[in-house]
């Protein structure tokens, strides 16, 4: 039995409310053309977040942009209410207006997409997640840095909420408010931290590729139906074709209703259904088991069953050599565990240089998928030469975008250890 009082948790002070109180929505172009006039009479960097939907919406657009400016306070846009007739606003004036300002995000990948479909980007960023990433922070989420860095919490008791809503609740606007209310002070504690550990550079190196390629058009995935949950349950090509066609219609729908896909039918009750597939593979899926899987029937689904059912008939009048592969091809390297009987020396080469480079990184205090995007080794090792230099190998991580600093650390390692000898 230890004889040392056991420490007692130390409970941190949770924000409760901004210190200028809740802003009020940002609505009308009154009050948009007050908020820009402030935001350019404010100085230093900016503070931006937003908040989206889509637990309950088809889309991922914004549906509320915080934004705070030393001088200016916080203010908090209704993006929705400046879109007109058009799908989405159009804020391209007011992002050159704040050109000059560096704008601070928490995980800017997961915001920037939005902020793209409303035109309202930055040329310079800080992204306080990947600067704790790059420090190798036990807590790079923004309530653990809060702690770690300011000593005080962040409830996040609405990040999952449906902020499409009109009008949006107080305590919701208090919360999102809360979100930009100190993040240009823990952009001043991350800097000093890069800074002490020689890491500035790099995270400059970071923000820069991730502002200029803020606009840059998402990656369409291919057969996306593919991620339905269960679907590796199921092992007849007729079933998967009945997984894609019930998933494509479901997806029509969705965005018809602007509805998230979930919200509509969950994947389970899709490969709930089809796996009967699986045991009669001849069955033709009709009413009768569509009605037996209870999400089917919810009031949204069961408004739509002629959906469902002209989905399952032509998946079962699909021919043979119209059905679906078990396995869709692999979009760039396979996994490397597959390389040993067909690449066999590039199996070896990434065995040999995957640890050195996960000691590199070790020694460097930085996670290896941050010292090199694991893509990038799986492309520059697959189906490799026996022989590569410093040069050529430099040349290949430069064209697949790993950025200089990263370049500067890992060729070295990935050099010697290219060859066996």
């Amino acid at each position: 039995m230890s004889t040392e009082a056991e420490e007692t948790p130390v409970e941190l002070p949770v924000l409760q409310s901004p210190a200028d109180g809740v802003p009020a929505v940002v609505d009308t172009p009154e009050a948009l053309a007050a908020t820009r006039s402030a935001l350019r009479a404010g100085t230093g960097p900016l503070a931006i977040d937003t908040e989206r939907a889509q637990g309950y919406r088809y889309s991922a657009k914004a549906y509320l942009i915080q934004l705070r400016r030393t001088g200016s306070g916080t203010h908090l846009i209704d993006p929705v209410a400046f879109e007109g007739s058009a799908t989405r606003s159009d804020f391209s004036a007011f992002a050159d207006e704040l050109a000059d300002a560096e704008w601070i995000l928490h995980a800017a990948s997961q915001d920037l997409p939005c902020l793209a479909e409303v035109q309202f980007l930055p040329q310079s960023l800080f992204d306080s997640e990947l600067a704790a990433r790059l420090l190798n922070l036990p807590h790079v989420n923004l309530s653990g840095l809060m702690e770690t860095a300011l000593g005080v919490s962040l409830a996040k008791e609405h990040s999952a909420a449906d902020w499409s809503r009109r009008p949006i609740p107080e305590d919701w606007l208090n919360y999102a408010a809360l979100d930009v209310e100190r993040l240009i002070e823990l952009r001043e504690w991350l800097l000093d931290r890069l800074a002490e550990a020689e890491k500035l550079e790099w995270a400059r190196q970071e923000f820069a590729y991730l502002a200029a390629h803020a606009a840059d058009e998402p990656r369409a995935r291919v057969d996306p139906w593919r991620r339905t949950t269960g679907l590796h349950t199921l092992r007849t090509p007729r079933a998967l074709a009945a997984v894609r066609e019930l998933w494509l219609a479901r997806e029509k729908l969705a965005q018809d209703l602007d509805r998230a896909p979930g919200r509509v039918v969950p994947d389970r009750a899709i490969t709930e259904l089809v796996a009967r597939l699986d045991t009669e593979p001849t069955k033709r899926l009709g009413r009768s088991e569509l009605r037996q899987v209870r999400a089917f029937n919810n009031r949204v689904a069961a408004r739509y069953e002629s959906l469902w059912l002209s989905a399952l008939t032509r998946a079962a009048e699909l021919s043979s050599h119209e059905l679906p592969p078990r396995h869709l091809a692999p979009d760039g390297p396979p996994q490397p565990r597959s390389w040993e009987r067909r690449w066999p020396r590039s199996f070896e080469r990434f065995y040999r240089i995957r640890p050195a480079l996960a000691d590199l990184a070790e020694s460097l205090n930085v996670p290896a998928e941050n010292l090199l995007s694991p893509d990038h080794l799986r492309r520059l090792l697959w189906d490799s030469p026996d022989s590569q230099d410093e040069a050529q190998i430099d040349a290949r991580l430069q064209e697949l975008g790993t950025r200089p600093w990263q370049r500067e650390l890992v060729v070295p390692a990935i050099a010697q250890y290219w060859s066996a000898e």
